[in-house]
């Protein structure tokens, strides 16, 4: 008789997996460990992360999503976020495309492309028409991952789209016709496209949002990152009403997490309670690892799979892929909640000093300082909510 509550158990099927099986055989046998030694209990958790996912293969979603990765905050790791999550899917078994819209480049440098001045680019695809098939160039070290780079040329691209017809769908169109090209052409249809933004909402963004579907959000775990948010969404909500109806906030990923100090824990635990639904259970934390990588010309699941950062990278990749087979259609981050604001604001943190504060001490309970949302209600425990699964 097969027993239900076998981690292995597959319930679509009404069988034993035994990958899944023998996964969860060896994650039991390792040793239990506590918080009381915290470098034991982080070797621990990678341990379990590494056999969970290892040669793990992700579900391929029914369609090709289209991703934007945005945040006009500059330094939250959308460019990390970006070529990371690629480079995991990509190595799980799925299709990749990322589109470097950022006139610095860093995108194109940590997949191991060419980017110098002259390279055929993003730029061409936007002011030019050139089509994107003779841009995309193949990574060096993933083979399912593709990258069309970015040059420098694509610094005067703000100015020159300006005077241009149609000047938000250029990128849309482009994609499109990319897409179509390869279907037609009987290649393997590509799972996923990610475009990394330069840090600002000027036409190269409004281009990025105008040719996905779903946007990502990359949030810092400290207090600037939190300011912008606001204005990004309403900026996404303006594309919906204006250019693209199909536009939401599918993804938020909390980057540079330090659980060690009480600030962190209280952006997370802010955006959590704001966006319930979109913000990723994994979440990234600050590792040198992965500030190396891109020196190297690779991503960090590419120069160090095993550290902290390339597991954590991987796990979100997957909850990712994951949500694309959920059939019932996430909440729309971009409406505003009949209790609170359109998102979080930095109100009230510096003030409160929440690495420092702790039990007992001035600014650690006070219900001024506890909620980041300007206009909400507050009490000792946060911001107010309706209900659980409250809609923004």
């Amino acid at each position: 008789m097969v027993d239900q509550q076998d981690p292995g158990f597959d319930v679509s099927r009404g069988t034993v997996d035994p990958d899944e099986a023998r996964r969860a055989a060896i994650i039991e046998s390792l040793p239990a460990v506590d918080d009381s030694t915290p470098l034991a209990a982080q070797l621990a958790a990678d341990a379990r992360r590494r056999i969970d996912l290892s040669g793990r293969r992700f579900p391929r979603p029914t369609h090709t999503r289209v991703v934007t990765v945005a945040n006009q905050k500059g330094g939250v790791g959308k460019t990390t976020t970006t070529v990371n999550l690629a480079a995991a899917l990509a190595q799980a078994g799925l299709n990749v495309l990322v589109i470097d819209n950022d006139p610095q480049g860093n995108t194109s440098t940590a997949l191991g492309v060419d980017h110098r001045a002259g390279t055929p680019s993003i730029y061409e695809v936007l002011v030019e028409d050139e089509d994107l098939v003779n841009v995309v160039q193949q990574s060096t070290r993933v083979p399912r991952l593709l990258c069309a780079p970015a040059t420098i040329d694509l610094s005067g691209a703000e100015i020159e789209l300006v005077s241009l017809v149609a000047r938000e769908n250029r990128l849309r169109n482009a994609v499109s016709a990319y897409l179509e090209g390869r279907a037609a052409a009987g290649q393997d249809r590509l799972d996923y496209v990610f475009i990394d933004c330069p840090p600002s909402l000027g036409l190269l963004t409004v281009n990025a949002f105008v040719a996905a579907q779903e946007v990502l959000i990359p949030i810092q775990c400290e207090y600037y990152a939190l300011e912008g948010l606001s204005q990004l969404l309403k900026n996404v909500q303006l594309i919906k009403n204006h250019l693209n109806p199909a536009l939401h906030v599918s993804t938020i990923l909390l980057t540079m997490y330090d659980a060690r100090t009480n600030l962190a824990q209280q952006v997370a635990a802010e955006v959590r309670e704001h966006f319930p639904a979109q913000t990723l259970r994994t979440t990234v934390p600050r590792s040198v690892r992965i500030s190396e990588a891109p020196s190297y010309g690779q991503t960090v699941m590419t120069y160090d799979p095993g550290s902290t950062g390339a597991l954590s990278y991987l796990a979100a990749a997957r909850e990712l892929a994951e949500r694309a087979t959920v059939t019932a259609p996430a909440p729309d981050a971009t409406q505003p909640s009949p209790t609170a604001s359109a998102a979080p604001t930095a109100t009230g943190v510096g003030a409160r000093g929440a690495d420092h504060a702790g039990p007992g001490q001035p600014g650690a309970n006070d219900a001024e300082g506890t909620s980041l949302t300007a206009g909400a209600p507050v009490t000792a425990g946060g911001p107010e909510r309706t209900s659980p699964n409250e809609e923004i």
